[in-house]
């Protein structure tokens, strides 16, 4: 199924433009090599001042490799349902801080854990490493207790990508998940066909052409390997799945295209195409009322799939 959002918000409007004058701007020429690479970082570590939501508490995660952070609501019953959530930033930037909004809302409205992973990238480690730490920690959930049948994982931009690959390994390694979610998911390294695509020139922030080097640099390939990219995989047996996108972005023809490729191989997925909005804008929380509402379709996903707890209204997140 697949659902068009036409509703676009003054804040939505506001956004885009800005991101254009100054995001798209900076994406382009900012180095991800070299003496001021580091500054990336910059973003993350920033981000750590913001107040945590007081409806949550958090459990600090170490694994084999990664470190993650438990968020679960104060008010949470026992069970054995579950999120992982895998941030974005292109397998470069980001970081748990940068996440810690949308996986603080996903765990309040759907009343269940949510791991955030702050997996192994770029310059520390490739593409499979990275991989490899969504699936020690998926596995660690399930060592905790967690039921795999009642786990989803999520992720926005590289981290949709990460969440439809560790499902994949998974799937491959006889694990039934509940389900999995893809938030502007990037899921084909190949970007022969996106750089032609209509909305390279309409992105808000993502330069198209930037995408090229930035895949030989986080998979360490100069020729790829069509199987490195999701949807290139065997998807048959995978869990239920829902994406997100916006209808502007450049990781839209991915959206398109696993949702076609999922539907082929049997799996139910559901697509919501958002107008007006930027590239992984569901991680901005309730900052624009269109995130607001993707997350609250994210719960209700998660409801659906493996029985999380009732959706709650919005009025009840307030910090």
């Amino acid at each position: 199924m697949i659902e068009i959002h036409e509703r676009t918000s003054c804040r939505s409007v506001a956004l885009g433009t800005a991101a254009k004058l100054v995001a798209r701007p900076a994406l382009r020429w900012f180095p991800v090599n070299g003496p001021i690479a580091p500054l990336r970082h910059a973003l993350d570590i920033g981000a750590r001042i913001a107040p945590r939501h007081r409806g949550t508490r958090v459990e600090k995660v170490t694994g084999d490799g990664w470190i993650g952070e438990l968020v679960t609501p104060r008010d949470a019953q026992p069970g054995t349902a579950g999120l992982v959530y895998f941030h974005g930033g292109a397998f470069v930037f980001c970081g748990l801080a940068t996440h810690r909004r949308i996986v603080e809302h996903l765990a309040l409205r759907t009343g269940v854990p949510v791991l955030s992973v702050a997996y192994r990238q770029h310059d520390k480690a490739l593409v499979d490493q990275s991989i490899a730490d969504g699936v020690d920690a998926t596995n660690w959930m399930i060592r905790r207790g967690f039921d795999a049948s009642s786990m989803v994982l999520a992720g926005d931009s590289a981290g949709g990508h990460l969440a439809f690959a560790v499902a994949i390994e998974a799937t491959a390694q006889g694990i039934s998940l509940g389900g999995v979610v893809g938030l502007s998911p990037w899921l084909e390294f190949d970007n022969t066909e996106r750089r032609n695509h209509v909305n390279a020139r309409r992105d808000h922030y993502i330069p198209a052409r930037r995408l090229d080097a930035i895949t030989r640099l986080v998979t360490g390939k100069p020729i790829l390997d069509p199987a490195a990219s999701p949807v290139n995989r065997d998807l048959a047996g995978l869990p239920p799945a829902l994406i997100i996108c916006a209808a502007d972005e450049i990781l839209r023809y991915d959206a398109e295209l696993m949702t076609e490729r999922l539907q082929r191989a049997g799996v139910p997925v559901t697509l919501h195409i958002w107008n007006g909005q930027v590239h992984a804008f569901p991680v901005l929380g309730d900052l624009l009322p269109e995130s607001s509402e993707a997350i609250d379709r994210v719960a209700g996903f998660v409801r659906d799939t493996v029985g999380g707890r009732r959706l709650r209204a919005v009025d009840d997140l307030a910090v």
